[in-house]
């Protein structure tokens, strides 16, 4: 499912039109990156969590070349999904 779908099934389900609920995906999806830049966390209950570790400086491998490279060090987005979530895709 891409946004497009989403945001029609979103509308369809609610009973709203296609506008309010591109609008109303917009504002959420803001808000989690929002929040996560913040550092903060993200949590729906029985959905599942987000949040910002830090991935640190590594070295690595070229595989063409066999090179050692340097791998800076960076934020990442991790999700863990709820316990509702995992039993409903199992």
């Amino acid at each position: 499912m891409n946004k497009t779908e989403l945001i029609d099934a979103m509308a369809a389900d609610a009973g709203i039109t296609k506008a309010a609920a591109k609008k109303a995906l917009e504002s959420f999806l803001g808000n989690v990156e929002g929040t996560l830049k913040k550092g903060g966390r993200v949590s729906l209950v029985g959905f599942g969590s987000w949040s910002v570790s830090e991935r640190g400086a590594r070295e690595g491998r070229n595989p063409r070349t066999n090179q050692t490279i340097k791998i800076a060090a960076k934020k990442v987005v991790k999700f863990k999904a709820g316990a509702e979530l995992g039993s409903a895709v199992n």
